[in-house]
């Protein structure tokens, strides 16, 4: 097997790792942003007056946390099968020189 097929496998799973770096960084990212909406939502029913409850703020993070969870999980899928697919092709490869 060349050396080609090599790189080909382990730059896929670099790529892996970085899409899935990348998702985590944004959901870090997303737990900030997620605690200044705490701090705005408390403002904003202070300042109408309006009495904020846990159950009303949780049904607006569930929201948020959702679409965080989509975003990761669509990363994860997709760096999962350009891992598998390089895999394949080395594995492919492989084949194809011992036989």
């Amino acid at each position: 097997m060349n050396n080609s097929e090599y790189n080909k496998a382990e730059n896929a799973v670099n790529n892996t790792e970085n899409s899935l770096q990348n998702a985590a960084d944004k959901a870090k990212w997303k737990i900030n942003e997620l605690a200044d909406k705490a701090r705005d939502y408390i403002n904003e029913k202070r300042a109408n007056d309006q009495e904020f409850n846990q159950e009303d703020w949780l049904d607006k993070v569930k929201a948020n946390v959702s679409e965080t969870w989509d975003d990761i999980k669509d990363k994860a899928n997709e760096a999962w099968e350009k891992t598998k697919d390089a895999a394949e092709d080395v594995k492919a490869e492989w084949n194809k020189k011992t036989n």
